[in-house]
């Protein structure tokens, strides 16, 4: 009897983060069976909140996708710390240390307990020589995220905001 509530509970989670990563956009175009395999796949961490995710600085190794909480991400600036994006379930972070392990442009804090499911960039690589489906589905849906940022700048700097930043979105490129 337990056994099948259990396997129950354990299914209806899992559900419910694959509905999730189904609307995550760096996945768009994903089948089922791929999604359910990063699930497996990927790592899964958890941060209290005013845990530190990474920051400003160091060396980017892994993109986060956030499955449960809410995320800061924050720049230091001369007059203090400014709130560049607030990231909620679905959204991501960090993509471009998919792409090189630069410096990260800013820090990313847990504002809540929260849920993350990372993909390093050596998992990734793996994929790019392994799966070359899967990995230029998510190249282009990455190319696709770094188009609307070119976008979203542009706009900004013609409206003469380029050091506002969008308070929230789908990912925050700026903490890659």
């Amino acid at each position: 009897m337990f056994g099948r509530f259990f396997t129950w509970a354990v299914d209806s989670e899992t559900k419910g983060e694959l509905d999730l990563l189904k609307k995550v956009l760096l996945f768009k175009g994903l089948s089922k069976q791929v999604l359910r395999k990063l699930l497996v796949d990927l790592y899964r961490k958890g941060y209290e909140a005013g845990e530190t995710i990474f920051s400003e600085g160091e060396n980017g190794q892994a993109v986060y996708i956030l499955l449960d909480g809410s995320v800061t991400i924050v720049k230091a600036t001369p007059s203090g710390n400014k709130v560049l994006a607030r990231l909620g379930p679905g959204s991501y972070f960090g993509e471009l240390a998919l792409i090189d392990q630069s410096p990260r442009f800013a820090t990313a804090l847990a504002e809540e307990k929260t849920d993350l499911l990372i993909m390093y960039k050596s998992y990734f690589d793996d994929l790019l020589t392994g799966n070359k489906s899967v990995s230029s589905r998510i190249l282009l849906n990455l190319v696709e995220s770094l188009s609307r940022y070119i976008m979203i700048n542009r706009r900004l700097e013609g409206e003469g905001l380029a050091e506002e930043k969008p308070a929230s979105g789908d990912s925050a490129k700026d903490a890659s």
